[in-house]
């Protein structure tokens, strides 16, 4: 389901840089990937789906953790690169489809890093 977009992504000299290192997927390995999947879903709710966001470019660190890498990787980072890359309006709530999908979309990228 996401392998054209994760393809289309990887084309971006900007979206492909991003990896996880030994530290990111040995944390995946200690805490399952279910409370990665967790984590993601949290992240979506709280710092993306909101239709107003103060910080929003802003809100989702580099590094720190797996899925905020992988946010950056599938431009789930903020609501611009959403916009651009997922065609999901800016200044309206994030219907709960729209943020499975995201939410999908970061996982299908870990789990492509995480082999």
């Amino acid at each position: 389901m996401y392998e054209e977009v994760l393809e289309r992504l990887s084309k971006s000299d900007f979206r492909r840089k991003f990896r996880l290192r030994e530290p990111e997927l040995e944390y995946i390995r200690k805490k399952g990937i279910d409370v990665i999947y967790s984590h993601a879903r949290d992240f979506i709710a709280k710092r993306i789906a909101p239709a107003v966001i103060k910080n929003d470019g802003k809100q989702t660190p580099m590094k720190g953790h797996p899925v905020f890498i992988a946010q950056h990787a599938t431009a789930c980072c903020c609501r611009g690169c959403i916009n651009k890359w997922h065609h999901f309006s800016k200044n309206c709530e994030l219907t709960q489809a729209q943020q499975d999908y995201l939410t999908g979309l970061i996982m299908a990228w870990i789990k492509t890093q995480n082999k």
